[in-house]
């Protein structure tokens, strides 16, 4: 005896619909499992980043930088000193304090040579440091920003610059070079989980006495399915292994669990966003934001065929 669900539609179509949907995910996720060692491979880096690293084995198609930042400095955050448009050190063992208003460094000469009341002979050196242009001028105060202590946030981007943030390596399954997905399957992504991808990352810096100490570490990695959905996950994820126990279901912990609604090519890349938090011994503490983005790995999905008698 048959029944019948809504619409005229008989019940076991559902029933045949849904044993089908779950033999495809595992027939599928089978085919086209990456293991976790997977190698180094096509998918291409956004414009002007030559370190990312995607795990596929077929070329992909170049991506944005995504709102992040591949050079490693902080989007938001302006140097303290600048001399024609690029960061440059506010103190110099050598040079002395640097002015921003002339581009100049200044120190006390010595020794000092006979000056009038009230008055100092100072060694300028201009054009943000260039030794060619040394010379000697005689001031009644100290010139702005003379004397001024270490600053521990510039101590604290000194030691960000000693140490690699590298770009996510990542990995998706399905993967095209082994097999086109199915609309409405689950998509498992993941990435390289070590430190200098994920962190945590320690380095330090000192200046006349100040040591400024970081740890930078990855809070979390957001990933751009290439249809407009972009998914927050805190970890680097689980790599898919095609016989593991979760062969054929969703990611524990950082996937696509209602996959793609319809079938085409996505490009798929990932941002992982770091936290670099710097502390001095006298208590003083601060936050550098910082990103960086891998390449782009291409997603196939076909539409879902399921067949009736």
């Amino acid at each position: 005896m048959l029944t019948w669900g809504g619409a005229g539609v008989p019940t076991w179509a559902g029933t045949l619909r849904r044993l089908l949907l779950a033999a495809g995910l595992a027939l599928l996720l089978t085919l086209t499992g990456v293991p976790a060692q997977a190698g180094r491979g096509g998918g291409n880096c956004p414009p002007g980043q030559n370190d990312c690293h995607v795990w596929d084995d077929d070329p992909g198609t170049p991506g944005g930088p995504g709102g992040g930042n591949p050079g490693g400095g902080d989007p938001g955050a302006a140097p303290k000193c600048q001399w024609n448009g690029r960061a440059i050190a506010c103190y110099d063992e050598h040079l002395g304090w640097f002015n921003n208003g002339d581009g100049c460094y200044y120190k006390l000469s010595e020794p000092q040579p006979e000056a009038p009341p009230g008055m100092k002979w100072y060694t300028r050196t201009c054009n943000g440091g260039d030794l060619g242009t040394l010379t000697e001028v005689l001031l009644d105060s100290p010139p702005p920003g003379f004397g001024t202590p270490p600053d521990p946030e510039e101590l604290a981007r000194r030691a960000l610059a000693s140490i690699s943030l590298l770009p996510p390596r990542i990995a998706v399954a399905p993967r095209r070079s082994k097999g086109p997905g199915l609309v409405g399957l689950p998509v498992w992504m993941w990435a390289s989980s070590g430190t200098s991808y994920f962190g945590p990352l320690r380095a330090s810096a000192s200046d006349r006495g100040l040591t400024v100490r970081i740890t930078a570490r990855v809070t979390r990695i957001v990933w751009t399915m290439g249809d407009g959905t972009r998914i927050t996950c805190t970890g680097p994820g689980t790599a898919y292994v095609a016989n593991g126990p979760r062969a054929g279901k969703t990611s524990p912990d950082c996937g696509y669990n209602g996959g793609y609604a319809k079938a085409g090519t996505y490009q798929v890349s990932a941002t992982t966003y770091w936290t670099v938090h710097w502390t001095t011994g006298g208590g003083a503490s601060g936050d550098i934001a910082q990103s960086r983005v891998s390449g782009t790995v291409p997603v196939q999905i076909n539409e879902l065929q399921v067949v009736t008698r």
